[in-house]
């Protein structure tokens, strides 16, 4: 077990973020302290592709009831503006970002899983909201990302039911994108985000703001916005160097990306 409950390595372009508190690996308050320190992290050195990922059995059996209890009203407002305000930062990051789920993974753990790029998991892997067994609803940005991914009647149906769903449910739902065997999840895993890091990081960028737009406001804004933030990619070290490779070498002259 490590020292503390979360932890952040840099691997090379990759950030790693593993989430290490055995046996239950719960979002109790030291857990929600750590994935605030990691993302204040991320924010002040981004990588080029995030990893998020876990250790033992499980992970995450959800939020430690405890976060909880004795909460007022405004309290409780209080908890989920900080929470949202961490997702908001996390999905702003100008990188790629990919959640691996081997094992079950509950509540706030699902929830994070919903703010990244995107989500990959073992065949054994199970996922839950499973906040009404305490009348609560999630809060934390889980219903709102899941009907953008698998629509709003669904979304609907994984809160409310409380039930557990498996990997290639949600793969068809589309809210998990690849599907993998158990034991394959994190070597995959590792090697799909050093292969977006090694991608043209700013390019990546300008996708997750294009289907952002998308998400907030439609076609529309997102046609909106694209003439700026795909024209400044011409100005990129990344685009100008695989285009004079392009025309030099021909289409598989194998452009090394810089992220600049």
């Amino acid at each position: 077990m490590s020292e503390q409950p979360m932890r952040l390595e840099r691997e090379g372009d990759v950030a790693v973020v593993t989430i290490d508190s055995p046996p239950l690996n719960l979002f109790d308050q030291a857990m929600l302290d750590a994935l605030r320190g990691v993302v204040d992290a991320l924010v002040a050195e981004p990588p080029r592709a995030v990893l998020v990922r876990a250790e033992g059995r499980v992970v995450s059996g959800g939020v430690d009831v405890e976060v909880f209890h004795g909460r007022s009203a405004e309290q409780g407002a209080a908890l989920w503006r900080e929470l949202l305000d961490i997702i908001h930062r996390f999905e702003r990051l100008s990188c790629p970002t990919v959640f691996a789920a081997h094992a079950l993974t509950l509540t706030a753990a699902f929830e994070w899983a919903l703010g990244c790029d995107l989500i990959v998991a073992g065949r054994g892997a199970r996922f839950g909201l499973v906040e009404t067994v305490v009348g609560l609803t999630p809060s934390m940005g889980g219903p709102q990302r899941l009907a953008e991914r698998a629509g709003s009647g669904r979304a609907r149906e994984l809160v409310m039911t409380a039930e557990l769903f498996d990997a290639e449910t949600l793969e068809r739902w589309n809210v998990v994108n690849r599907v993998w065997e158990d034991d394959e999840v994190d070597a995959k895993a590792r090697a799909l985000a050093a292969s977006l890091a090694a991608g043209p990081t700013r390019a990546h960028d300008a996708t997750k703001q294009i289907v952002r737009a998308w998400c907030d406001g439609g076609v529309g804004l997102a046609d909106e916005i694209v003439p700026e933030v795909s024209g400044a990619l011409f100005e990129t070290e990344d685009l100008r160097a695989a285009v004079a490779g392009f025309l030099e070498r021909g289409p598989k002259h194998g452009t090394v990306y810089q992220g600049r």
